[in-house]
């Protein structure tokens, strides 16, 4: 039974849910339930309120009976209620307004800007600036714009990584990642903004550690461990001097690393105190740093982060919203490295909304051996018949594998071509 508070101490909740046929759909419904697998739709997310008679339209254009849910309010006492149970804003849903293929040359604009004024934001801090709020805000609204447009194209170049640049890439990756993911949960346009911002300013306070224990590639002493930690505080305290920031970005700068079981840091906070934005930002930070080469560790492949995330549900992560983390990168994310089982190599371009597991892969090479002419495949045509079971996606890869680097397909510019017959 999820509630969510709709006036202080009375709890909403939704517990009777009636089967209708889309013609009778109004304005005002709960869609709890469709007749359908939700991944054969457009709507990224289970369970969304109907705002607009388009919105209904667009339900009846995908699904004949749907179920509604009824509501009914109770009081809760405080000792009672817990973040978890909140949800952050009303759900919306979101269709993609472009193909990937057509923002993918925006995206990188938007990335390349985001990049620049992210490294200098993050210099500024490490020189003893003040953060430019102003700055962090554009960054933020020109990543917003282009993953409501389509995600795809922008999620692409969170793969494109400088590890002597780690700190700051992280920091916009994670922006990135935080707002697709806000995306996926139904947040409105002004919530992804403000989640983007946490994502782009949470470890600001690593910018206020001493760069040789920051980037120390050995084990770290007791001393220096601490002094690690201490970015959180160190964080909390450069956002609370800085003026037009958000209170949720400074408590996610502050408790981005507590835990559901308690044992985080720096406050060892109780589940039921930990906000919901710094519960989405756990998981989206952790998930970035798997994946990238840190001076201390070395990338794991976006499956193999996938799984670890899904081990420590309900421990380290918010569990409800570890699986729609996990349902929002899919298993080959844009940028992905992979090996199909008849041994072709290649990066994927974009995810099928029908077929998550069947993305859109530009072929590269065939083992070791690079193909004579890349080309674009769509594996969704496995599904129709029109491709053999072989393109398959064998396995994901870490960026580099078979000499296949993400950065350098960028910086030389993807070329589509025809799918492969």
């Amino acid at each position: 039974m999820e509630w969510q508070e709709v006036r202080p101490g009375f709890m909403d909740t939704s517990n009777r849910s009636t089967k209708i046929h889309v013609s009778e759909l109004r304005v005002g419904m709960f869609v709890s339930k469709l007749d359908r697998d939700w991944l054969e739709t457009p709507f990224l997310v289970q369970g969304f309120m109907i705002e607009t008679p388009e919105e209904a339209q667009t339900v009846a254009e995908h699904a004949e009976y749907v179920w509604i849910d009824a509501v009914q309010s109770k009081w809760v006492p405080p000792e009672h209620r817990s973040f978890v149970e909140v949800p952050a804003p009303a759900k919306k849903t979101y269709i993609n307004k472009v193909s990937a293929r057509k923002e993918h040359g925006h995206a990188i604009k938007v990335f390349r800007d985001a990049r620049r004024l992210t490294k200098t934001l993050v210099d500024d801090i490490r020189l003893g600036g003040t953060i430019d709020t102003e700055q962090a805000k554009v960054t933020v609204r020109g990543c917003v714009d282009s993953i409501l447009r389509n995600p795809d194209a922008l999620l692409w170049m969170t793969k494109i990584r400088d590890e002597d640049e780690y700190t700051a890439e992280h920091c916009l990756n994670v922006c990135i990642l935080a707002i697709a993911f806000g995306r996926h949960l139904g947040m409105s346009e002004n919530e992804l903004e403000k989640i983007g911002l946490c994502g782009l300013l949470h470890d600001v306070g690593k910018m206020r550690v001493p760069p040789e224990v920051l980037n120390k590639p050995g084990p770290l002493t007791p001393k220096e461990f601490n002094m690690i930690r201490a970015h959180t505080v160190l964080g909390r305290n450069l956002l609370l001097s800085t003026p037009g920031i958000f209170d949720a970005v400074v408590d996610v700068a502050y408790s981005h690393h507590e835990r559901m079981d308690g044992m985080g840091y720096p406050r060892k906070l109780p589940q039921e105190r930990i906000s919901y934005y710094a519960r989405v930002i756990a998981l989206v930070d952790a998930y970035d740093a798997m994946t990238a080469n840190r001076c201390y560790a070395p990338a794991i492949p976006t499956t193999q982060a996938l799984k670890n995330i899904y081990k420590d549900r309900g421990t380290h992560f918010d569990e409800k919203l570890a699986l729609e983390f996990i349902k929002s990168i899919g298993l080959y994310p844009p940028g992905t490295v992979v090996q199909l089982h008849n041994d072709m190599v290649g990066i994927v371009l974009e995810i099928s909304q029908k077929y998550r597991h069947l993305p859109k892969v530009i072929l590269i090479k065939k083992g070791e051996v690079p193909l004579e002419k890349e080309q674009v495949v769509n594996l969704a045509d496995v599904e129709k018949g029109l491709l053999a079971r072989e393109f398959l996606i064998k396995r994901a890869l870490k960026d580099g594998t078979y000499g296949i680097r993400v950065a350098e397909y960028r910086e030389k510019g993807l070329v589509f071509r025809a799918a492969v017959p």
